[in-house]
């Protein structure tokens, strides 16, 4: 039913994107242009239209081999619109002979009508005030504006909160916005019915809300749609729902995240022509004969079925006359029948209900009779006895087509088939009055007065519905996209995947929400999770340059020497001019332990793009064993960069903590626990500086946190276990030492830290075997063993060699 709801206003959806798409594109908004274009495609892939789209903004992004791949199909997939963008890739690639090829066989297919996004269109001339403030924020924060690239955001925000650049540079600024101020809850829209309904409904006023229709939406001349000033009254809010669930085990939240196959159920619904006119006013019309209510006189219920010896009987001359009359007028029904009813369903609207009727019934001697629909049902012996004190006339005139149909359905409901034949025959109301009088016979009192609702306006109606629908599926996506987001930016992996799980399937599957699944698991530590992440955005997009520093940095800690190998060569062959794979190269020469050509990566991505902090952080790193002074003007360039980086204040607190200066190693490690509160690494480090300058209680509360923050992180539990040590209490820290020798057992720093432990409880057997399996794990710490054994128990001290 959802698909099918989701099919019905396609085309106005493919409009809205396309319309999105064209106007960041003309307004030099690259990145949004392609975020808009990849949700476009990812919503049915084998439409061209989506492709050629897709494909384009990739090409003006920069990403010419991502728009090569994406169009370089089979003979039998691709068209003259795929070899026209193939032609521009190429001449942007410098292949100008297989530019060459695909034009002359584009110009082949003669008969060849371009798609939507390829066809003639109207540019802007200038672009509007919001994207031009969007781009001032943008400069602003390349030239390190803070301020001014915050005010500039939100001004554009404020004039149009579809920009996606805008709501992504305040991210990176620091400067969160609100996502309830910035998109509103919206309820699904109403589809407009009859004038009737709408009466008995009386919805409450909607409240308008600035969404920025007005700067994406294309002029009614263009788009066909005469319907755009109206606006539906909303219904009780409803939940944002465009697909099924994912299953419980596609979880993105959990740590055994399996990257789920694409699901091509919504593509086997969607159709790119529009449905025509015709289709709409059928599907209309039977939508509005299926659920169309029972009439307002039964709407009180059935009426009781009575015994039938309770039942008088009519006379025998009328039930005589009633059937000569019923035999001769049979042909004229049912040739009358057939017209009717397609009549009724070609002006039945969904919904609609009769108008109350409140005047009696006049008879012929003048006394009026109980009204007709007073809510409560007239009893059929009531009426029986009434037409048995009428005197038949001598011609009987029966009522018309439509109050025989009402009066039949509420005895099928009421009656049984013995009964209803007899009210068939002899419940119909009767008047003596002459042809004369028609306008004051019962038809004009019990049959509602005939609808102005036309095929018309009940095709408008479900075009301005469908327009609507396409809206707020936009709005709601940007909604789930601007939470996911926010998280990220503010560190909060979790809610950020949670964010994630809540969009539909077709759009999970895609690379840009694959990539911040990565980068989300990343930063919890969950390095398994974010290797089988990145791996699905390689496989989707091969040549995808964005987001692969972090990859890089991910194999390096995962020490995949062969795939971050691979991983370089392949992003050095796809754009040597990218400073995602120089360092790329960098972390491979680390990895290696070859310091000073990491460095000269590291400071090459620099120059390609001074706006990169990763490249400034990363030579810090790799200058920090050498030459802290260097490492420390390495920090402060990323810094200056960036603010929010918070590598570049964890490595400027490494600095001063190795040149002694507690406090000011504390201040910045706290710093970048600001930015990333979820970092155990970084409370651990803060925790380590606090028990240098000598308060172990603080420091424990720390390293209790981050355990608690990352269990399953050695280097926190490591550090809990020295302190507790420190603290003597020696229970609690051969717990954490031991599962850090199931989890590492060939790290020496914990075997060694085990037998000490060992030592100082008493149980020397069990010490001198780990001193024994430490000396053999690493023969350079005979040093360390013979001092240990050599010192006293009381004297015992921290060791500052195996710290890091």
């Amino acid at each position: 039913m959802q698909q099918e709801a989701t099919q019905s206003f396609l085309p106005y959806l493919s409009q809205r994107f396309h319309t999105l798409v064209w106007t960041c594109l003309d307004s030099d908004l690259t990145k949004s242009a392609v975020f808009y274009a990849e949700r476009y495609f990812a919503m049915n892939q084998l439409n061209h239209d989506a492709r050629h789209l897709y494909a384009t903004t990739l090409l003006c992004a920069g990403q010419t081999h991502s728009a090569m791949c994406l169009i370089d199909n089979p003979p039998d997939m691709r068209c003259s619109g795929c070899l026209e963008i193939k032609a521009k890739c190429c001449t942007a690639l410098g292949r100008y002979r297989q530019a060459r090829e695909a034009l002359e066989e584009s110009l082949q297919d003669t008969s060849y009508t371009p798609t939507q996004s390829m066809g003639s269109r109207t540019a802007r001339a200038f672009p509007e005030e919001a994207a031009l403030r969007c781009r001032s924020g943008t400069m602003a924060l390349k030239g390190n504006l803070p301020e001014k690239a915050s005010l500039s955001f939100r001004q554009a925000l404020a004039l149009n909160p579809m920009l996606w650049e805008a709501f992504e540079g305040l991210c990176a600024l620091g400067s969160f916005p609100e996502i309830d101020e910035l998109f509103p809850p919206k309820s699904v829209p109403v589809k407009r019915t009859a004038p009737e309904e709408q009466a008995q409904l009386k919805p409450a006023p909607s409240i308008p809300t600035a969404t920025g229709a007005g700067f994406f939406t294309p002029d009614v001349g263009s788009t066909g749609n005469s319907h755009r000033g109206w606006k539906p009254e909303p219904q009780a809010p409803q939940p944002f729902r465009m697909g099924p669930p994912p299953l419980p085990r596609d979880s993105l939240a959990a740590n055994d995240t399996s990257i789920f196959p694409v699901d091509n159920s919504f593509l086997q619904v969607q159709a790119h022509l529009r449905p025509s006119r015709t289709q709409a006013t059928v599907v209309g019309s039977a939508q509005a004969t299926t659920s169309r209510p029972l009439s307002s006189a039964d709407e009180a219920g059935p009426v009781h079925k009575k015994l039938r010896s309770a039942v008088r009987k009519p006379s025998a001359e009328v039930v005589k006359s009633k059937a000569v009359k019923s035999t001769v007028d049979e042909p004229l029904k049912k040739a009358r029948a057939r017209p009717a009813l397609k009549f009724a369903n070609f002006f039945s609207s969904s919904g609609r209900r009769s108008q109350p009727v409140s005047s009696t019934r006049t008879t012929l001697a003048g006394k009026s009779e109980r009204p007709v629909n007073s809510g409560v049902p007239i009893r059929r012996s009531t009426r029986l006895m009434s037409n048995a004190n009428i005197k038949p006339a001598s011609k009987v005139r029966h009522p018309p087509l439509r109050e025989r149909r009402r009066v039949t359905t509420r005895s099928r409901l009421a009656e049984s088939e013995n009964d209803e034949e007899a009210l068939t025959h002899g419940e119909a109301p009767q008047s003596t009055s002459p042809p004369s009088n028609a306008a004051q016979s019962p038809r004009s009192d019990v049959s509602p007065a005939p609808s102005n609702w036309t095929a018309g306006q009940e095709q408008a109606a479900q075009e301005a519905y469908d327009v609507e629908m396409a809206d707020h599926y936009v709005y709601e996506l940007m909604r789930r996209f601007a939470s996911a987001t926010r998280a990220l930016s503010m560190y909060d992996s979790r809610k950020c995947l949670l964010e994630l799980e809540k969009l539909p399937l077709i759009h999970q599957n895609s690379p840009w929400v694959l990539a911040m699944v990565g980068r989300a698991h990343y930063e919890r530590l969950e390095y398994a999770s974010a290797e089988r992440a990145f791996k699905a955005v390689r496989s989707l997009e091969p040549f995808r340059m964005w987001d692969m520093e972090v990859y890089s940095t991910l194999l390096w800690h995962l020490q995949q020497n062969v795939q971050l190998s691979y991983l370089a060569q392949e992003l050095l062959s796809i754009n040597p001019q990218s400073p995602q794979a120089w360092i790329a190269v960098g972390n491979l020469f680390s990895l290696q332990k070859e310091r000073s050509q990491a460095l000269t990566c590291f400071r090459r991505a620099a120059q390609l793009d001074p706006s990169c902090a990763y490249a400034y952080t990363l030579s810090g790193h790799e200058s920090i064993d050498e030459d802290l002074d260097k490492a420390i003007g390495f920090f402060q360039s990323a810094l200056r960069t960036d603010p929010r980086h918070y590598n570049a204040w964890y490595g400027l607190g490494t600095c001063y903590l190795r040149m002694s200066k507690i406090r000011l190693a504390e201040y910045h490690y706290r710093k970048a626990v600001e930015i990333h509160p979820n970092n155990a690494v970084l409370l651990g480090c803060v925790g380590m500086a606090v028990e240098r300058r000598g308060d172990k209680t603080v420091a424990l509360s720390l390293f209790d946190q981050a355990v608690r923050l990352s269990p399953d992180n050695a280097l926190v539990r490591y550090r809990r276990a020295k302190i507790l040590i420190s603290l003597k209490r020696y229970s609690s820290a051969l717990q954490d030492l031991e599962l850090l020798r199931d989890s590492s057992p060939e790290e020496s720093n914990v075997v060694f830290q085990l037998a000490k432990v060992y030592r100082l409880i008493g149980d020397e057997v069990k010490s001198a075997h780990w001193l024994a399996v430490a000396r053999d794990i690493s023969p350079k710490s005979v040093n360390k063993i013979k001092k240990l054994i050599e010192t006293a128990k009381d004297e015992e001290e921290d060791d500052p060699m195996d710290e890091g």
